[in-house]
């Protein structure tokens, strides 16, 4: 059997480049196995403005003007919603956060995400003593059903394989890839942290970020917008919402884990004051890169092997762009960004 492509991985980057190839009418198969699990159990919030520091984000306008157009089509195809709008409201901690929220309106690509008036409304248990900004533009993708949404429709398709891809397997034949029976053009790899076990790609700087979050049942809790202090709360609707995230760098698992909860609880007394009860704890690993920017590009040596991973926490945002950029990086040889081409490696 000849296909145009395997896609190794179905998280956000996996899935932003099928949609990639389906639209070229290319052909090809995932192989999924379950193993990474980041996309799965993300908050999913896009935000466009970083605010620990009140900086934009990566090429945000770019980023936003490929994904949200994305988002929309997918919920068409799939006949789901999926994209959420809301406000994201930061709670200040002090009089001197709220000055670099008002030095943040010199950067023009930081100002027309937030709001010049400051929010004075009191809202019944949410911790805000020195006010809170708003910011524009934000929203959440439910990844979770995207992705979910997004197998069931490549199952019927059969273009997906739930099974775990053997990279022992692949052989060379010029220009073609033998593997398991398939005479392949290229293969793309986006299998987030499971890149450490891929022998072709393992030796980019990847780190794993462990992140865990909860999710609460609030019902004094009334707020229909996303709160971001020392932690988010994002509503989720029926009095539940999604708390987090932790940051760990040393614990490799996927598993919840009561230190993640108890860092959680600590923080969230910080934020909000009413009682709750927590019905769900998840976790999952980031793929991330010290430059904090993806890995994109063609093996140094197999030039029709590829690599599309390191999105971090950012994934809903970047993955529609770049995986369009490693797609026509392949196709018609454009030129990578220079900042997400892993031969910046090199």
């Amino acid at each position: 059997m000849k296909i145009d492509y395997i896609i190794v991985g179905l998280g956000l980057a996996g899935l932003a480049f099928a949609e990639e190839l389906i639209l070229a009418n290319k052909t090809f198969i995932v192989f999924e196995d379950n193993s990474q699990n980041s996309s799965l159990v993300a908050g999913g919030v896009y935000n466009p403005v970083i605010l620990k520091r009140f900086s934009p984000v990566w090429n945000v306008k770019e980023q936003l003007e490929v994904a949200l157009p994305f988002y929309k089509a997918l919920e068409r195809k799939l006949e789901i919603k999926i994209d959420e709008k809301f406000v994201i409201k930061k709670a200040f901690k002090s009089i001197e956060d709220q000055n670099n929220w008002f030095s943040a309106f010199d950067k023009p690509t930081v100002a027309p995400y937030l709001d010049a008036v400051l929010d004075t409304e009191i809202y019944p248990g949410v911790i805000a003593n020195h006010l809170l900004g708003n910011v524009k533009e934000a929203g959440r993708i439910d990844t979770l059903k995207l992705v979910k949404s997004y197998r069931e429709y490549l199952q019927k398709n059969n273009w997906i394989r739930f099974q775990k891809f053997n990279h022992k397997e692949i052989n060379f034949d010029n220009n073609i890839i033998q593997y398991q029976g398939l005479e392949v053009g290229k293969i793309v790899f986006a299998e987030g942290f499971g890149v450490k076990n891929n022998p072709y790609f393992n030796h980019l700087p990847m780190e794993e970020a462990k992140g865990e979050l909860i999710t609460i049942h609030a019902p004094n809790l009334k707020i229909d917008f996303l709160l971001k202090s020392t932690l988010f709360v994002l509503p989720l609707g029926n009095e539940t919402y999604k708390v987090g995230a932790t940051f760990n760098h040393t614990d490799k698992t996927s598993n919840p884990s009561e230190e993640g909860k108890k860092e959680l609880i600590e923080k969230l007394k910080k934020v909000i004051k009413v009682p709750y009860k927590i019905i769900e704890q998840t976790a999952g690993i980031r793929p991330t890169v010290k430059d904090r920017r993806p890995l994109i590009g063609k093996h140094p040596k197999h030039k029709n092997l590829a690599i599309l991973n390191g999105l971090g926490t950012r994934g809903v945002m970047i993955a529609p762009t770049v995986a369009k950029q490693l797609f026509y990086h392949l196709e018609n040889d454009l030129d990578l960004d220079k900042e997400t081409d892993i031969n910046r490696f090199s």
